[in-house]
């Protein structure tokens, strides 16, 4: 088996490194990126051509108004600057060595500061050798490939925010190394293949080091052929497709010894658990109709989902399992005003159930798009059902208002 796996990484080589010759004036896009690109941002390209840096800002600044059913909570008003991130990429020496840089400097995007901990700011540093427009190899810290909402930017999304499955399911970024394969074509069948090894302890961790690596599969079909404009990579119909469009996902990941209670991001565990998640995605794209349905879950092989502290084993710690589904619709007028509307329902592992609430929420959104995604006002009413094992009222609604804008 050792072997049969040599020569097959010695094979795919072969076909990555002996086909190096392409256009050098190429986009610099990236699939294994999760960015969403409208122009060509601030452009710097040296006389000789030896390096390309492009530079982009995006932020989102948003009002939220929350009603609790709970007559002992308040309601609340919040306003903050949801994200403000700063990107770089491009290449140094030949079109073939790429780098992607980005950073977090918004309160929510970097993070409770704890004393003597790092300043969690980077939030993509990836460095990639790209022999042809179809492999790419990627070392360093990114987004793995995993499922579709999440991959995308925050920037490209229809509604203010992911999903509340995202939330708890998704596995982010990390560490390591990624490599991608991809086959596209407008009107014909279109794949990729993604995979990724990492540390699997999510962005920036510097805490503890053990050998337990994550491993990441995932494989993407077109069946109607590719998007126009990479359109599996922003949501909703802003770019018009003349003929049906249909993009089929699956993803597997494998976490061994984690160490945090979602993988690669969460509360820590008083002991490591291995965790599987697995992901699917289908996406549907017709003239001014766009639709999307998502699943996720996550398990652990371990026996308990509950760590217990060994000095004190009433303190607890554990893995957030279980599943859910996302729906999500939407049409695109002729005035780029939309109309969205989303249910999802979240069942988590009978084993944590006392702990966690099984929860459904309904969200209308009116997004208006000035410049595409990169320039757009949102509006969104969310209403979230909790049911918890105990009696308690967890029921809550909110109003929203965010103003996205970047280069």
């Amino acid at each position: 088996m050792k072997k049969i796996f040599i020569l097959f990484i010695l094979f795919c080589s072969a076909i990555a490194f002996g086909q190096v010759k392409f256009d050098k004036n190429n986009s610099l896009r990236l699939e294994s990126l999760p960015y969403y690109s409208y122009g060509k941002g601030l452009g710097i390209t040296s006389a000789d051509s030896i390096f390309q840096l492009n530079i982009r800002f995006r932020m989102q600044n948003r009002v939220t108004y929350y009603e609790y059913e709970n007559p002992d909570e308040k309601p609340v008003i919040e306003g903050m600057i949801r994200r403000l991130r700063l990107r770089f990429d491009g290449y140094v020496g030949d079109p073939r060595f790429l780098y992607a840089i980005q950073l977090s400097f918004a309160a929510n995007d970097v993070g409770t500061i704890e004393e003597g901990e790092n300043v969690n700011i980077i939030r993509d540093a990836m460095i990639f050798y790209r022999p042809n427009q179809n492999w790419t190899f990627g070392l360093g810290q990114t987004k793995l490939p995993g499922n579709r909402q999440r991959v995308n930017s925050s920037g490209a999304l229809q509604l203010t925010d992911r999903s509340i499955n995202n939330a708890k399911f998704n596995i982010d970024r990390d560490f390591g190394f990624q490599t991608n394969y991809n086959k596209m074509e407008y009107d014909k069948f279109s794949y990729a293949v993604r995979g990724a090894i990492s540390s699997g302890e999510g962005r920036n961790w510097t805490k503890t080091n053990d050998t337990g690596l994550a491993y990441t599969g995932k494989v993407e079909f077109f069946p109607l052929g590719a998007f126009k404009n990479d359109g599996t990579n922003f949501e909703g119909a802003i770019v018009y497709e003349n003929k049906p469009k249909i993009y089929l996902s699956a993803v597997y990941h494998k976490n061994n010894q984690a160490v945090r209670s979602s993988g690669q991001y969460g509360a820590e565990l008083f002991q490591p658990r291995n965790l599987q998640n697995i992901f699917g995605d289908f996406v549907f794209k017709y003239q001014n109709w766009a639709v999307m349905v998502a699943y996720m879950n996550r398990t652990t092989t371990n026996s308990s989902y509950v760590t217990h502290n060994p000095l004190d084993p009433s303190q607890i710690s554990f893995v957030f399992g279980g599943q859910g589904m996302d729906y999500q619709a939407s049409y695109t007028f002729a005035n780029h005003f939309e109309l969205i509307g989303r249910y999802s329902w979240q069942n988590v592992n009978k084993q944590i159930a006392q702990y966690e609430p099984d929860a459904k929420q309904y969200t209308i959104g009116l997004t208006k798009y000035i410049w595409e995604h990169a320039f757009k006002l949102q509006g969104e009413v969310s209403y979230n059902q909790r049911d918890y094992m105990v009696p308690k009222k967890g029921d809550d609604w909110y109003v929203r208002f965010q103003i996205e804008i970047g280069i």
